[in-house]
């Protein structure tokens, strides 16, 4: 029997300086109005509103239940400049990057949110970036439940944050926001902007020591032994 390679899940569409990339495997259709919040609230479609920088939204799609997060600034340059990066090449744009990152986690049966598309809209030397994913439906934060959760509840996500540190994944803002519980129980880790994936297995103590610190800011108390590793 002849064998067939899987089907992409990376297909690129452009006009002019604004690119998308898209997993037609799970997309029949997409289109630059998709990446604009403004187009699901004309609609009334727009299920939730996220709390963080990239004002992420849940949106009701005709592929189902998505989430859109644009890439906005932090910190001082946020006074200035909102939303734009310096463009060197759409390969390298911050939505492009966490698309590619998200597919190879997905693949390799780690809990993320399925990537769906990416935007890289640019104008000149900057560009604006757009990222649509997967919903992780009726998800609750870590920051909300970590005061409920029994002792083998603390264990199953020792071992979900274990499974990415072994996978090589350097995750550059974990914190309590950052890690959900699906209605089956199943723990997910989300935003992975300016995250990067090493051959090997990891050293998790930076990333604990940060989660831990969300706690802290979050005024929720954890015992270390929660995340000992």
């Amino acid at each position: 029997m002849e064998q067939r390679d899987p089907p992409s899940t990376r297909s690129l569409v452009q006009w002019g300086g604004r690119r998308i990339l898209y997993n037609p495997t799970q997309l029949t259709t997409i289109s630059l109005e998709w990446f604009d919040p403004r187009f699901w609230s004309m609609r009334h479609l727009v299920r939730q509103r996220f709390e963080g920088r990239g004002q992420a939204l849940a949106v009701e799609t005709p592929a189902g239940p998505l989430v859109l997060r644009r890439f906005l600034r932090g910190g001082w340059v946020a006074r200035w400049v909102s939303d734009r990066y310096l463009f060197l090449g759409q390969e390298r744009s911050r939505a492009f990057r966490e698309f590619d990152l998200l597919q190879t986690l997905f693949e390799r049966g780690l809990p993320v949110p399925e990537p769906m598309a990416a935007l890289c809209d640019q104008s000149g030397l900057t560009y604006r970036s757009a990222l649509i994913m997967s919903e992780i439906v009726g998800g609750q934060t870590l920051a909300d439940l970590a005061d409920q959760l029994s002792s083998e509840q603390w264990s199953e996500l020792r071992m979900t944050l274990s499974s990415f540190f072994e996978a090589g994944l350097r995750h550059p803002d974990l914190n309590a926001r950052n890690i959900l519980r699906d209605q089956q129980g199943r723990w997910y880790l989300i935003d992975f902007d300016r995250a990067r994936l090493a051959r090997r297995p990891v050293d998790p103590r930076p990333m604990i020591r940060r989660l831990q610190r969300s706690f802290r800011r979050l005024g929720v108390r954890v015992e270390p032994a929660a995340l000992d590793l």
